[in-house]
């Protein structure tokens, strides 16, 4: 069922799996890294942590967050680039950024065993149609916010239920 064959050893479900049926769809700005999902999201945050922060170049970063197994590749998988943070280099180390080695667009973040997909990167017809499941649920590393946000979402010193709430 999982993708093992490819140049990256990546732990995705298969293009060849039969029982993977998309239930959403996301691409790069050149198109050049395509990818679907089957499942929704099991949560949806707003980061203001200072890496996202930087990594992003905004005040905060929105991950729509899946398992990986619920994740297949359909294109571009000799264009992903990865750069881990925490060491400073573009390796697949995790957890690290995913983008395009084309055009640059920052495609996730991936994790251990999640994957943390931008919404924004979904085709979902219009931002009217975007379903419920890719919604934010809360705010963490709230406390190293640039911005205020007068939303009702919970806030977070740090991770959601690890931390204090602001």
């Amino acid at each position: 069922m999982l993708s093992t064959g490819n140049r990256y050893g990546l732990e995705y479900a298969s293009v060849d799996d039969a029982e993977f049926i998309p239930k959403y769809r996301a691409a790069c700005f050149c198109g050049s890294v395509r990818y679907e999902v089957s499942a929704d999201p099991v949560d949806a945050k707003i980061c203001h942590c200072r890496t996202c922060q930087k990594l992003h170049g905004a005040p905060m970063q929105w991950a729509a967050i899946f398992h990986k197994r619920h994740v297949r590749f359909t294109a571009g998988l000799n264009h992903l680039r990865f750069f881990n943070s925490e060491q400073g280099v573009h390796e697949r180390i995790l957890p690290c950024k995913v983008s395009c080695s084309r055009c640059g667009t920052l495609i996730a973040d991936e994790g251990r065993r999640m994957w943390l997909a931008f919404p924004t990167l979904f085709d979902f017809g219009s931002r009217t149609n975007m379903p419920d499941s890719f919604k934010p649920t809360c705010h963490i590393f709230y406390g190293m916010r640039v911005v205020d946000l007068w939303d009702d979402l919970p806030k977070w010193s740090g991770h959601k239920n690890h931390s204090t709430r602001l």
